[in-house]
């Protein structure tokens, strides 16, 4: 294996995982500024304010895009299966 094929393999090995996060990413964070807005105009400084609302929009993102999720990981795995043949020597 050479260094390029290695570095493709990494390459598309962080790409693969900030594409399956960011959906979740995305959310957390959409979720926490809304949450931060509304504290802030309210005066409400109760700390689980924060938390509940986050835990409950990642655990609904993760139920809406876990089968995407599930998907793209077997491609990417199935991808890496199939360059081992390439990989010796």
């Amino acid at each position: 294996m050479s260094i390029g094929m290695a570095a493709n393999i990494m390459q598309s090995g962080v790409f693969q995982v900030l594409l399956v996060a960011a959906p979740m990413l995305i959310i957390a964070v959409t979720v926490g500024l809304v949450i931060s807005i509304f504290q802030a105009t309210t005066s409400i400084q109760e700390q689980t304010l924060t938390f509940v609302p986050k835990i409950i929009a990642i655990l609904g993102s993760v139920a809406f895009f876990g089968p995407w999720m599930l998907s793209s990981m077997q491609q990417y795995t199935l991808r890496l299966l199939g360059l081992i043949s390439q990989m010796g020597g």
